[in-house]
């Protein structure tokens, strides 16, 4: 491996026993842990000097080398796609995202995503996320409309990815749920992992999994719906959904986890309404808040009033 861009870790007893891609994602936060994955499987991490697998466990005074390879050229097609920008300087733009649009390209699909549309808008992203995911710190499903920030440069990336893996980063999302909750308010503190046989669900984990804490509170509420405003204490995927569907009140709209909810709306009725965080440079804390997209609005006076 060459020596560019090298880092070195070294293992504490409070960290030992823990997966390599679970303590390389939490101390090298930059990162995120299929990127690590994915570094591993080329060849640019060592445990020890020798070659390691994700899924092996660190153990105490074990020394880490992460070779990070030059960044590949981002082989995506700018596309004028209009873009509802909230805020924008030269470290950062947050995005207030529609519905329907995936924010980075997948198996099969190059074009049409959040990525192609902010590399005709911006002239630099992060090239931290890889030549697919420019920029992109956090993510928001498909179906998932609201607040989005996205690094413009490395700096800007590593330390906006910093605050979201310590968790102070605030992100509270609208969701319009089926039935009617009996409390005001409340949590849901359950393990997430993917499901066993459905790999591109996600599960409450009986063992195992990634601890995860939704936070609730009721905002309207008919005979057959609830809305209700939601804060994430961590970034699991499908967070939110799966939590509500383990509580007994599913997503509306949600055509994975909604059941017999599913079919009947356009989309599943889930908006990240604020988003707050520092800005990287230390220019103070920065609040955002997406408005309700019609649709949402729409669908909130025809199920509750």
């Amino acid at each position: 491996m060459t020596q560019q861009n090298r880092r070195e870790f070294n293992v504490t007893p409070v960290d030992a026993r823990t997966r390599l891609d679970r303590f390389l994602a939490k101390t090298a936060p930059e990162f995120s842990r299929s990127r690590i994955q994915a570094l591993i499987r080329q060849g640019h991490i060592t445990v020890n000097g020798a070659a390691p697998r994700a899924r092996d466990m660190v153990r105490a005074g074990d020394r880490i080398a992460l070779v990070e390879p030059p960044m590949e050229a981002i082989d995506l097609a700018p596309e004028k796609i209009a873009l509802s920008v909230l805020f924008e300087d030269d470290d950062l733009i947050v995005i207030n995202k529609p519905a329907g649009i995936s924010v980075h390209p997948g198996a099969g699909r190059k074009s049409g995503t959040l990525v192609n549309a902010l590399l005709s808008h911006c002239k630099d992203l992060s090239g931290i996320g890889g030549k697919e995911r420019p920029g992109i710190v956090h993510r928001l499903d498909k179906e998932t409309s609201g607040c989005l920030v996205v690094a413009k440069n490395d700096f800007a990336h590593i330390d906006l990815a910093r605050q979201f893996a310590s968790r102070t980063v605030d992100k509270i999302y609208l969701a319009l749920v089926a039935g009617k909750l009996r409390g005001a308010s409340g949590s849901i503190v359950a393990p997430i992992r993917r499901h066993r046989v459905h790999r591109k669900k996600m599960a409450i984990a009986r063992e195992g999994g990634r601890m995860a804490r939704t936070d609730f509170k009721v905002v309207r509420t008919g005979r057959k719906a609830t809305l209700l405003q939601c804060r994430l204490h961590s970034g699991r995927t499908h967070q939110i959904r799966v939590h509500l569907q383990h509580l007994g009140y599913p997503i509306l709209g949600d055509a994975v986890y909604g059941g017999r909810h599913a079919g009947q709306f356009s989309r599943q009725m889930l908006h990240a309404w604020k988003l707050g965080f520092d800005h990287p440079r230390g220019k103070g804390r920065m609040d955002f808040e997406a408005p309700l997209p019609e649709d949402f609005a729409k669908t909130i006076g025809e199920v509750i009033g």
